[in-house]
């Protein structure tokens, strides 16, 4: 038992980022609301450990790799490299960053699945032989997030190999329908291979599983989608979901990855290895600090705290858990679940069409980092929701509530004490200390949203006292009092009270603004800012520092460039509409397939008012999916049985909707405003689905 007022014990992850790219938007908008929560606990008197990693195992890594002309390992440690200027830009501070593929990971999963396997109730790994999809062009065998097809439970189409996007399930590649290779396009074939399972549907299990889920470590609408997974049930379609299957925890070489004890040639799958991450990340700090990792995990009073996205509350949520409970270890005390982040009312993220937001530009541009701090945190609660990025808004929110609310309560007030005062705070008096009295009530409740992860909501509250602030100095009107004979007294008073409250503003905005917060702490010259400050005042007699701007404004040209598409080179348009591009060889052309399709269904896609969801026969004995921005020329019905031409070698794009199997050709005119529209191409009668247009 920790002593009565013993500070907490907390160990904070976030999901490890796969090291294939750099980071993007959604990956620092789930650091900064784990950063505001580690930061708020620390501010609290809580002892916390931060940790991330990248997580860089597995069949994609290894294809990159290859394609890139580098090593597995040189390739992860290349894109490590460019993770310090996102982290340090956003003002991100973890107390170590490390790797799936280091030491302590290798040695951590092993051990891990030793347990697992030489329980003495039992083991819950088992070897099967499978059958196992293969890609005869690739001459592999596939991972089962390079396999795609129908899901098995709800029919929805594009889903990975492993698991539904769209209703959750969780299943054998092999029970996909209509599987294809999306390294290929190639259908697979299938093979027999020994593979290693978690018994996942044991009782023991199913039994920890039910009761873990349901507790309280999860927010309530992902608790009550988990508790459906445990269940037979009947879907919508008549088809049943069987409950929870065991997991296939192994893969077979060629595979980068943690080769499995005592099974040469087999590999740990991916996300078994990858949460183990999280503990290999702690490790590895407590190691460079000489403390025992053992007898940190082994501390009853420890929390483990996970913040992760929806899309990967499986592998949290039932895998995790599991692979920890039973092979004797602690399991997580709270898996905290946000949702995605969209740009601009829902817009699809687009680099080439400007509506994406790269960090990295946000950055390069001047913008202040604390500004999408606040907006993001504005926008978070603690439900696992969507939010939205909207770049009017933004501007709105952060001049509104920072610049004009916010920081216009010091500058109003702090210049007249160093002119005027000498720098020091002067005596409150009733209708002042009434103003602070009601901050210092508000600071309890505020902490409590804090806590809970409703940033939102403790924003909104913080707002509120700003506004209090500003009618006090409104009602006041210290510039006015400056210029009144015998107001020397009342003018020193208020000018006191909105510095008193500006500080204990700044105290309740340090989480979400810490590099102002800092400022702010120079200026006032007091030591960092903690929460049990919150009912403290400075003090007649304290002296501060001159005032000095704190933020700048937002500006329409900052966001204009922000959002601008990527250079391209200028063409000069001509009547028809664009100049004729550079001479091609006829051997570049004939890199280009492109096959005469049939469309042979046509749908809306929900979320999207400029996409149609196309599902092409080219010809091959499968259909394809594509998704063409033509729902405003077209209605679906009017397409489906027609012919059209499609580019049939495009490598497959992952969308937001789903993954586009290729391209649809379609003219349209450079200058919309001249000529709107967008005209599908229809081949003339006699063509048939897969000819090639030559």
């Amino acid at each position: 038992m920790s002593a009565p007022n013993a500070p907490r014990q907390l160990f904070v992850t976030t999901a490890l980022p796969y090291a294939n790219g750099n980071f993007h938007i959604g990956h620092i908008m789930e650091y900064i609301q784990a950063d505001i929560w580690v930061r708020f606990q620390r501010m609290q008197g809580s002892q916390v450990n931060f940790v991330g990693a990248d997580d860089t195992h597995g069949a994609p890594i290894m294809i990159a790799a290859e394609k890139a002309g580098k090593t597995p390992q040189q390739f992860v440690a290349d894109i490590a490299a460019g993770r310090k200027p996102y982290l340090d830009g956003f003002h991100i501070q973890f107390d170590n960053w490390h790797s799936t593929d280091a030491p302590e990971n290798h040695e951590l999963a092993r051990q891990i699945y030793r347990d697992l396997r030489d329980r003495a109730d039992g083991s819950l790994i088992e070897s099967r032989s499978i059958e196992q999809f293969f890609d005869p062009e690739k001459n592999m065998f596939l991972p089962d997030r390079f396999i795609k097809g129908e899901c098995p439970k709800c029919h929805a189409k594009d889903q990975y190999g492993d698991n539904c996007e769209v209703c959750g399930a969780v299943y054998a590649p092999t029970d996909l329908i209509n599987p294809f290779s999306a390294l290929s396009g190639a259908k697979p074939e299938l093979k027999t291979s020994e593979h290693f399972f978690f018994k996942l549907s044991d009782p023991r299990c199913v039994e920890f599983l039910s009761n873990w889920t349901q507790d309280g470590k999860l927010q309530p609408e992902v608790a009550n989608k988990v508790k459906e997974w445990f269940s037979v049930r009947t879907n919508p379609d008549g088809s049943t979901s069987d409950g929870l299957g065991d997991w296939d925890i192994s893969r077979d070489a060629p595979y980068f990855g943690i080769e499995i004890p005592d099974a040469p040639g087999k590999y740990f799958y991916v996300w078994l290895d990858a949460p183990v991450g999280y503990l290999a990340s702690l490790k590895n700090l407590l190691d460079k600090r000489g403390e025992d990792y053992a007898a940190y995990m082994a501390n009853p009073n420890l929390e483990q705290i996970h913040f992760i996205g929806k899309d990967i509350v499986t592998f949290h949520t039932l895998f995790w858990p599991a692979m920890l409970h039973f092979s004797g270890r602690k399991t997580p005390d709270k898996v905290n679940v946000h949702g995605f982040l969209t740009v601009n009312n829902g817009e699809k993220m687009s680099k080439s069409r400007g509506t994406g937001l790269d960090p990295l530009k946000y950055l390069s541009l001047g913008m202040n980092p604390e500004w999408l701090r606040y907006y993001l945190a504005a926008k978070l609660s603690a439900r696992n929701e969507d939010i939205d990025f909207n770049a009017e808004d933004f501007m709105l929110r952060v001049n509104s509530d920072l610049i004009g609310k916010f920081v216009n309560i010091a500058s109003r007030s702090a210049g007249f004490i160093t002119k005027r005062f000498e720098g020091k705070l002067g005596t409150v008096s009733a209708d002042g200390q009434a103003l602070l009295a009601a901050l210092k009530a508000a600071a309890p409740g505020i902490a409590a949203l804090y806590e809970e992860r409703e940033y939102g909501k403790a924003l909104r509250e913080i707002m509120l006292l700003t506004d209090k602030v500003n009618a006090y100095v409104d009602q006041n009107k210290p510039w006015e009092l400056s210029k009144q004979e015998g107001q020397e007294a009342r003018l020193h008073d208020v000018c006191t009270a909105c510095i008193e409250a500006f500080r204990l503003l700044s105290l309740q905005l340090k989480p979400v603004l810490p590099a102002l917060a800092a400022q702010v702490e120079a200026f006032l010259n007091v030591s960092p800012f903690t929460f049990g400050q919150a009912q403290e005042l400075l003090g007649a007699g304290h002296a501060i520092n001159a005032y000095q701007h704190l933020m700048q404004r937002v500006t329409p040209e900052q966001l204009e460039a922000l959002f601008e598409p990527p250079a391209v080179v200028e063409e000069k348009l001509i009547p028809g509409g664009e100049e004729i591009a550079p001479t091609i060889s006829i051997d570049d052309f004939a890199k280009v397939d492109l096959r005469i399709a049939e469309i042979v269904h046509c749908e809306p896609v929900e979320g999207s008012v400029k996409l149609l969801r196309l599902t092409l026969n080219v010809g091959e004995g499968r259909t394809r999916n594509v998704f063409s921005g033509i729902a405003s020329m077209y209605q679906p019905e009017d397409l489906i049985g027609k012919l059209t031409v499609m580019v049939a070698n495009l490598a497959p794009r992952k969308m937001k909707f789903g993954v586009s199997e290729g391209m649809v050709l379609a003219a349209s005119h450079a200058d919309e405003k001249a000529e709107p529209g967008i005209h599908v191409l229809h081949p003339w009668p006699g063509a048939k689905p897969g000819m090639r247009i030559h």
